[in-house]
């Protein structure tokens, strides 16, 4: 069992590793870090002594003053070395570079520093430092205007903006579940590898992102089909969409009915992916699921009786609930890391029907539990 800490754990690359890390108990313990360790030594040696490994994600990546964001990062990893070396012990140090780091800016000059400095009381002390130098990350949660160019553009495009381009470059891109991977190996194998180049699992044009969400409004936001994704990256950048939008004002999206005296036709979805689509049926009181996926694209359409559907993001104390009535056929579509589940509220058997955008596989399911309530 292995106690990782993460500097910066609330931070968008922070949250996806701690709540992957949670998802392995049996082989990992969190550390909980808070901000206030750096400005007290005694919290932050104490949290050094707790911890087997340390993840340094703390930083500041934008201020108008590029000289403030030199200071502060290279000033937080002076006091991880000063904690590491007042409280002695072996620890297993990480720290997230950028490929900035050979760019004439005082960010990416930063980053180096701070990992050639960490590298230097790793090799003074013989304990194991990886040193991710990484790509422009992209992925759910991120901050617009701060974490990254999809992030601002997710936000603007789900909100009906037109975002600007400054410049049409091509772009480097890990999505950050990716990126986690890469992480979490390396804590496993414990790498001892100060300059460790991650390498880029994808590469578009600014254009091309901002193109391709535009498709995904047009298709997914505005007229509720999932489009045609045609690449791991898409379904990344898409997954990356959703999670952007105004969830909790969006859903239920109503379906349209076509009747005649016959009864009713509604079209439950359509879509350019295939996947695996399945029916149930609930008794009045009970509750379905309460877990989450971190990758699967799902909706649950209610076709008769009465549901609530309940979402809450991981990590987050927020409940959404959503009302449905098959006598009004709806669906809710479950981002990823919601956990969520749909309860009979009626008093009748109640006909959901659920589509996800791949079949099951139990040695591969992407299905974690955890309660919606807690």
């Amino acid at each position: 069992m292995k106690k990782i800490g993460i500097t910066g754990q609330n931070g968008f690359v922070g949250y996806h590793l701690y709540q992957t890390v949670k998802l392995f108990p049996e082989e990992f313990s969190l550390v909980e870090f808070k901000r206030d360790f750096f400005e007290e030594e005694n919290l932050l040696d104490e949290f050094m002594n707790q911890c087997d490994v340390i993840v340094h994600l703390a930083a500041l990546n934008r201020h108008n003053d590029p000289q403030e964001i030199y200071n502060v990062n290279t000033t937080l990893v002076n006091k991880l070395v000063g904690s590491a070396q007042r409280v002695n012990k072996k620890v297993h140090i990480l720290i997230s570079s950028s490929s900035q780091e050979e760019r004439d800016n005082l960010y990416g000059k930063s980053k180096k520093d701070g990992r050639e400095n960490l590298a230097k009381w790793s090799n003074e002390t013989s304990n194991p430092f990886t040193g991710l130098v990484i790509p422009n990350v992209f992925g759910p949660f991120g901050n617009p205007y701060y974490n990254s160019v999809v992030a601002t553009f997710c936000h603007q495009v789900s909100r009906g903006e037109t975002p600007k381009i400054e410049v049409d470059g091509v772009i480097n891109l890990i999505y950050v579940s990716e990126l986690v991977r890469e992480i979490i190996d390396a804590i496993r194998l414990e790498k001892n590898e100060h300059n460790l180049i991650v390498p880029a699992t994808a590469k578009a044009s600014v254009s091309e992102i901002l193109n391709t969400l535009n498709k995904f409004k047009e298709m997914y936001q505005d007229k509720g089909e999932i489009p045609e994704l045609n690449s791991t990256f898409e379904l990344n950048l898409f997954n990356t969409f959703r999670c952007y939008m105004d969830i909790k004002n969006y859903f239920p999206r109503p379906y349209i009915q076509h009747q005649d005296p016959r009864g009713a036709f509604v079209e439950i979805i359509r879509l350019g992916i295939g996947g695996q689509v399945s029916f149930s049926t609930t008794v009045p009181g009970i509750t379905r699921g309460n877990h989450f996926h971190t990758r699967k694209i799902e909706r649950f359409s209610v076709i008769m009786g009465k549901a609530r559907i309940q979402l809450r993001k991981m990590g987050t104390d927020e409940v959404l609930e959503f009302f449905l009535d098959g006598e009004k056929p709806s669906y809710v579509d479950m981002p990823i890391w919601y956990t969520h589940n749909i309860t009979n509220i009626g008093e009748e058997i109640l006909y959901t029907n659920f589509w996800i955008n791949e079949p099951y596989n139990p040695s591969d399911a992407d299905t974690w539990m955890e309660n919606v309530t807690v």
